[in-house]
């Protein structure tokens, strides 16, 4: 009778993708709303108040924040990367076109 053999184990992947457009493109919404610091604030127990920071920030640079978008969807209709429909994703964050 032969020896049996151990079943395969199976390694988890040791490397991943990144976007380079959608991590851009998270990375520049994230200064663009401030949302380093109003996160900040709100972790430091006032919530209305980050909140209120990120609204008046949104408010204050959504020429930017609108511009951004639109070069984000002309580099992936122009890199073909579309088919996800994805702009950008920032943690459970996700901007769709």
């Amino acid at each position: 009778m032969a020896a049996r053999r151990k079943a395969p184990r199976r390694r988890p992947r040791r490397s991943f993708n990144v976007s380079a457009i959608e991590a851009g493109t998270a990375l520049s919404l994230a200064q663009s709303t401030g949302f380093a610091k109003a996160l900040q604030t709100a972790l430091d127990g006032n919530i209305a108040q980050g909140v209120n920071d990120m609204s008046r920030t949104v408010l204050a640079n959504k020429s930017k924040i609108i511009g951004t978008l639109g070069a984000a969807a002309v580099a992936k209709v122009a890199s073909k990367g579309f088919a996800s429909g994805t702009l950008a994703k920032l943690g459970p964050l996700r901007v769709k076109l």
